[in-house]
C-alpha cells in the first residue's frame, strides 16, 4: 500500500512531539523518539493499534525516555543509529546512512545527519513524503551543535534540501515562534518569511501546531537552509564567504539571539 500512512501527533513535555506511525495494511505501528512511556501507550490503545517498532534519531532523553519501558510492555523491536548504538537504550536494530528500514508495507531510507550529535540520523518515508528528522531540523531551525561541527551539520541538511518539496517535516519540537524571530533578524527583507510569521502567530494564540512544515516552505524561510541567500549574506557581513562560513556565523548568531 503506497502513501498510506496514518500519523499522530503527541505534544507531551514542555515543547516537544512524539509521532505515532501505522502502516494499516500490516498492522504495523511505531512510536518515533518516545520521550515517555504514557501518551504512546495510551494513544495506541484507543486506536486499537499495537506498538510493534520504536524509530530513535538520536541518544538525548528526550527522545529515548520511554524506550524501555515501552519495549517492556509492548515487545517492539528499536530501530536506531548504528554511529550511536551505545547510547539507545534497548537498540535492537542498527541502521546507517543509506539504509532502508521496512515498516509493514511502507519503507523508510535512513541519512546519516551528524551535527546536533555525532550520531544523528533521520528516517524519509519517500511514497508518504514523510520525514522524521528529529533535532536536525526545525521550523525554521536547526538542532544546535552539541556534538558536531557546522561543516558537519551544513552537510547534513544539504541531504534534506534536495528531498521534494512537498516532503512534510516532523520535526521534534514546537520552537517555530523563537526560531522565526530569529530568522526575521538575520533575513528581515524575506516577504515569504514575513507572510509564515503572520501564520505561526495565528496558530500559536490557538494553540495549534505549527508542525509539520514541508521541505519546499523550508527552503524560501529557514535561514540554515539559505547560506546562499544575497540578503542574509548582506545582513551578516559575510557577501563573499563560503556556504559554510555563512551557515556556522548563523548558527553562532542563534546561540547568541
Amino acid at each position: 500500500m503506497v502513501g498510506q500512512l496514518e500519523i499522530v501527533q503527541l505534544p507531551v513535555l514542555h515543547d516537544n512531539y512524539v509521532y505515532m506511525i501505522h502502516e494499516p495494511s500490516s498492522g504495523a505501528t511505531a512510536v518515533v523518539d518516545p520521550a515517555v512511556v504514557d501518551a504512546p501507550l495510551e494513544a495506541a490503545a484507543a486506536r486499537g493499534w499495537s506498538i510493534t517498532h520504536i524509530f530513535n534519531t538520536h541518544h538525548h532523553m528526550d527522545h529515548v525516555g520511554g524506550n524501555l519501558d515501552i519495549k517492556e510492555k509492548t515487545g517492539c523491536a528499536i530501530i536506531g543509529p548504528k554511529a550511536d548504538k551505545a547510547r539507545i537504550p534497548g537498540i535492537d536494530i542498527e541502521v546507517s546512512d543509506g539504509e532502508r528500514v521496512t515498516f509493514g508495507d511502507a519503507q523508510a531510507k535512513v541519512f546519516f545527519t551528524p551535527g546536533h550529535t555525532r550520531g544523528h540520523i533521520v528516517y524519509w518515508f519517500e511514497d508518504d513524503a514523510a520525514l522524521f528528522c528529529g533535532d536536525t531540523l526545525f521550523a525554521m531551525g536547526c538542532g544546535r551543535l552539541f556534538e558536531g561541527t557546522p561543516a558537519q551539520m551544513w552537510t547534513s541538511l544539504q541531504k534534506l534540501i534536495a528531498l521534494p518539496d512537498e516532503t512534510r517535516v516532523y520535526c521534534a519540537h514546537e520552537y517555530t515562534q523563537a526560531n522565526g524571530a530569529f530568522a526575521l533578524s538575520v533575513e528581515p527583507g524575506n516577504e515569504a518569511l514575513q507572510q509564515r510569521m503572520i501564520d505561526v502567530k495565528s496558530l500559536r494564540e490557538r494553540n495549534i501546531p505549527t508542525i509539520p512544515s514541508t521541505i519546499g516552505l523550508e527552503k524560501e524561510t529557514n535561514p540554515f537552509f539559505r547560506p546562499t541567500s544575497p540578503l542574509l549574506r548582506e545582513t551578516i557581513n559575510l557577501t563573499g564567504a563560503s556556504d559554510v562560513d555563512v551557515f556556522a556565523k548563523t548558527r553562532e548568531l542563534k546561540d547568541q539571539f
